[in-house]
Formats: structure tokens, C-alpha cells, sequence
């Protein structure tokens, strides 16, 4: 599909700024917004690696398997105090009001994005890295109430922290390898839009024949 290219761009700049920060090892200013003065930007030989989703990403090998588990995490931090990583996610939108943590977590469209966040921490975790149960959204919400546009959009920055929990994905994984092995095809959810995109494929295939 097309690529999201302004919120592309956003996550780009952002890397910009966090580099900055994380070359001299201080606070980025959202943080010191946030009184998160003792996390900075992790400093990593790998950090481009990790955070290069198309080619590397964070990697695992899932227990005695070949199955290698793959992210590209947006940014990792350090907290100095517990000296653990901190796993953040950059998000772009619009809307016309500011972000609320709770309910942009309990956000119904937003569940993806916590399993996303989940995700990077087990992989951080299995290897061998300390983790902080608390991962951040940075969320960048564009201003639609500006008078108009003057070659600039602004946004409202928040971090929205999430409590990360992976103690349920060693199970489906294991749920995953096991549908890949089987021979019967599974039945289809009727929440899964690709399963409604193939059944209604296969309805219009077959007026077709006829």
C-alpha cells in the first residue's frame, strides 16, 4: 500500500532530534517536559540497526525454532535510575482535541498499537536486555484549529506511558508455528477484513463462472 509519508516525515525528524540528544547522553526536551530527566536516548553501536524495520530490526530467534522474530522499534531510552530500556513508539495524527492518556489507550483502534509496543519488549527482552514495564507513545497531534496553514503545521506533543506486558506472546507464537504447520485451513473471523476481502472474492468469482 502507499506509504504514510508525512507521518514518515515526522518519525524522520524526530530521530533527528533524538540523535542530537543521544550524542551528548542528555534529556530530549519532551522529557524534561515530562520530568523524565534521568531517561536519555540509549546509545547503541546498533541503535540504526535496530530501528531500520525493512532490513534489520531488533531480531530473535523463537526458542529452538527457524523462526526469526523481527521489529523496527521507532526509539529506545535509558533510565538512569533503574537502568533499564524504555521502548517508544512515534505517532502522527489529526484531530481536534488534545490526547488523553486513558483514552488513547482504550482507544479500539489503538489496540494494535500496544500489542506493537509489547512486542519491541519481548524482543528487547529475549536478548538479554533489561526492560522497563513502562514503554511511551509519543504522540504528535497536528492542530486543525490554526487560522491557516503559512507553509507550517503545528502540533501538540504528548507522551502517553503504557504499562507493556508480554507475558502472553511466547504462547501465540507457539499458536502461530503451529497454524503455519497444520494442513487444515483455519476457519475464517469475522473481524479480519482480508478474510472479508477473500470471501467476498471468492462470492464475485463464483457469479462469474456461472
Amino acid at each position: 500500500m502507499p506509504g504514510w509519508t508525512l507521518n514518515e516525515t515526522t518519525d524522520l525528524l524526530l530521530k533527528k532530534e533524538f540523535d542530537a540528544c543521544r550524542e551528548q547522553q542528555k534529556p530530549h526536551r519532551v522529557m524534561q517536559h515530562y520530568g523524565l530527566d534521568h531517561i536519555v536516548p540509549f546509545q547503541h553501536e546498533d541503535i540504526d540497526k535496530w530501528r531500520n524495520s525493512l532490513h534489520h530490526g531488533l531480531e530473535y530467534r523463537f526458542q529452538e525454532t527457524n523462526i526469526i522474530l523481527h521489529g523496527g522499534v521507532d526509539d529506545i531510552w535509558f533510565d538512569t535510575n533503574d537502568k533499564k530500556l524504555v521502548v517508544v513508539d512515534y505517532k502522527s495524527q489529526a484531530t481536534n482535541y488534545s490526547v488523553d492518556t486513558q483514552a488513547y489507550l482504550n482507544d479500539a483502534y489503538h489496540q494494535s498499537y500496544k500489542i506493537q509496543l509489547d512486542f519491541y519488549a519481548y524482543l528487547l527482552t529475549r536478548m538479554g536486555y533489561e526492560v522497563s514495564q513502562t514503554g511511551y507513545f509519543y504522540v504528535c497531534n497536528a492542530n486543525r484549529e490554526a487560522s491557516g496553514f503559512f507553509s507550517k503545521m503545528e502540533f501538540e506533543e504528548t507522551l502517553v506511558p503504557y504499562q507493556c506486558n508480554i507475558g502472553w506472546i511466547d504462547e501465540q507464537v507457539q499458536v502461530m508455528i503451529e497454524m503455519m504447520n497444520t494442513t487444515e485451513v483455519p476457519q475464517s473471523n469475522p473481524s479480519c477484513e482480508n478474510c472479508a476481502y477473500a470471501s467476498q472474492r471468492n462470492a464475485i468469482e463464483g457469479e462469474i463462472s456461472k
